[in-house]
């Protein structure tokens, strides 16, 4: 056991985590992301059982979101003819203002078909059991600074 560590990060994603360097994406994926095709060039952990809320709060106590751009969150965007609400956007927002200054403007989106291109070339994929639709998120890493 380690103290400061969420519990729900587990040794693999830990480990994952601390070999990504500054810029590096990574991709929370909802229960719906075709995972395993989409990460078969990236590290894939799977955190079955938990959703992405909770695993996006503990990676953010971890980890720094990137400062040399300008939305180093990306959400996945609505399709045009989806008519599916998304309040989990507010929780993730709610989140990255919780660990980042620049709060939900940090936050950007990706049209569907761009988000799964750049998830392709991720560091690593986290499957989840998120039951919440549109609710992909991929981070960004910043450098982490010595204080």
């Amino acid at each position: 056991m380690l103290l400061g560590v969420p519990e729900i990060l587990s040794p693999e994603l830990l480990k994952v985590l601390c070999e990504m360097g500054h810029s590096d994406r990574l991709v929370i994926a909802d229960g719906n992301f075709p995972v395993e095709s989409m990460g078969k060039n990236a590290v894939v952990v799977r955190c079955d059982g938990h959703g992405v809320p909770e695993i996006l709060d503990a990676i953010l106590t971890m980890i720094p979101l990137d400062t040399y751009v300008e939305h180093p969150v990306n959400l996945m965007e609505v399709m045009p003819g989806d008519n599916v609400a998304t309040p989990i956007w507010d929780t993730y927002k709610e989140i990255v203002t919780k660990h980042d200054v620049r709060g939900a403007s940090a936050v950007g989106n990706i049209e569907r078909f761009a988000f799964y291109e750049e998830a392709k070339t991720a560091y690593c994929i986290i499957a989840t059991s998120e039951k919440a639709v549109y609710a992909n998120v991929m981070l960004q890493k910043g450098v982490v600074i010595n204080k």
